[in-house]
């Protein structure tokens, strides 16, 4: 995996996150179509949402390195992490564990390759049960994760549970369509260049948000 992971990125940084440096597609089109052929043969992977530092990633990154106080010795759980982005951002910032939940094996060794590029030790956390609170952590951050319905309503729902448990999530999003509509309080803004290969424009507004119940 990390073979295919150097084969198939550059080391770059984010647009609005030049402290991180990431292993980065830099010809989207290319690396989308070879993940497609391989799911349609007998060694499927899935869309390569780790190779991109997506819009969401990074106003949480950004934010989070603006505001390291917020972190400082916090143990903070980067939710569908993709290539990682926040969770190193919050280990840069002093926190005092930075966990990283991804279901995607290769989204996994992309993490751990971006956290020893900066640095940082980050801890995989690969299988969330999110039918009960997360254990054991202090902070979560979420990333554009409101952009499909039925996934949504289940991030929401968990989410709702960790802060009940008296969790703290912040939470990053671009314009998504499935952005819950209550609870929440702007911290920040970002606008963040983005590709037309990956977005229907050339650049997005990111809100961050703390969510509450």
């Amino acid at each position: 995996m990390e073979a295919f992971i150097r084969a198939n990125t550059v080391l770059a940084s984010a647009s609005i996150v030049p402290e991180i440096t990431l292993h980065l597609a830099t010809e989207e089109t290319p690396l989308w179509h070879l993940t497609e052929e391989r799911l349609k043969g007998n060694d499927p992977l899935p869309p390569p949402y780790w190779a991109f530092a997506w819009p969401g990633g990074q106003g949480l990154a950004r934010y989070v390195l603006d505001h390291p106080e917020e972190i400082r010795g916090k143990r903070v759980f980067d939710f569908a992490a993709g290539c990682g982005i926040a969770a190193i951002a919050a280990a840069k910032a002093g926190a005092k564990m930075a966990l990283a939940d991804d279901i995607d094996r290769l989204a996994q060794t992309s993490i751990l390759m971006n956290a020893k590029q900066n640095g940082v030790s980050i801890k995989i956390q690969p299988v969330m049960d999110m039918e009960k609170p997360v254990s054991g952590v202090d902070l979560i951050l979420a990333g554009d994760v409101f952009y499909q319905q039925a996934m949504s309503v289940q991030v929401e729902r968990w989410l709702r549970l960790c802060i009940g448990q008296g969790v703290r999530v912040l939470i990053a999003d671009p314009g998504r369509a499935y952005l819950p509509k209550e609870g929440l309080k702007e911290l920040a803004r970002y606008d963040v260049p983005t590709s037309r290969e990956l977005e229907d424009r050339e650049s997005r507004t990111v809100i961050v948000y703390e969510m509450r119940n």
